[in-house]
């Protein structure tokens, strides 16, 4: 059996990209996005009381990164992951967790735009900061895929799903237009099917209401 808990357009999504990659049987119970993540129900399945949290071979994993390196080295055949002692190995740790890099960033915007409840609390200076982290990062990501379809040279793997699926969020915050083999590559994973399977259903109750937000002056 295998089970991931979910909440729509959080970090939990990229294993839920991947379950889909794998195309593996599982079930998948979605969370809202409030304080019941700190219930003690929830906490039992994860103590840090945060998604994703996966329930497979009588046990559970949490932290996106650990679930994906995981669920590559449980479904090898599929081919998203590198083995140790593959030449592709090193690059492929380095970008699935460059994943989590992106996500700080997005995360501190998140909270500033999002979850602040009082104008008074926000700050046009970490807005602007932040955004600026996000594009520092995208700007390293061009540079990796000038000439590249995907993030490694034998093709799509579990490093592409993770760093799209930052993007995913992060473009809430920080547009990729001054980068066109980002924006390429991105147009591409992100048309696969298991990514399209992976996004928020109609009607969902969404974390980010608006396609973008600006950093607003104070």
């Amino acid at each position: 059996m295998i089970r991931l808990h979910h909440c729509h357009q959080t970090r939990s999504m990229r294993s839920l990209w991947l379950l889909h990659e794998l195309g593996v049987k599982f079930d998948v119970v979605v969370h809202p996005f409030d304080k019941s993540l700190r219930s003690l129900d929830y906490l039992s399945v994860n103590p840090a009381g945060r998604v994703p949290a996966l329930e497979i071979d009588d046990r559970v994993i949490w932290e996106s990164g650990a679930i994906t390196e995981y669920l590559c080295e449980r479904f090898p055949d599929k081919g998203l992951g590198r083995a140790p002692g593959d030449p592709e190995r090193a690059d492929w740790l380095i970008w699935v967790h460059f994943a989590e890099t992106i996500s700080q960033h997005t995360a501190a915007l998140t909270q500033q735009h999002i979850a602040l409840y009082d104008d008074t609390m926000r700050s046009s200076v970490v807005m602007r900061l932040e955004a600026k982290r996000i594009e520092k990062c995208y700007g390293a990501l061009e540079r990796r895929l000038i000439g590249r379809e995907h993030l490694l040279g034998r093709g799509f793997s579990a490093a592409d799903i993770g760093v799209a699926q930052a993007l995913y969020m992060a473009r809430h915050f920080a547009k990729t237009d001054a980068f066109p083999a980002l924006t390429a590559w991105y147009g591409r994973v992100t048309a696969r099917p298991a990514f399209q399977k992976a996004l928020p259903p109609k009607k969902a109750d969404l974390l980010y209401k608006r396609d973008f937000y600006e950093a607003w002056d104070e």
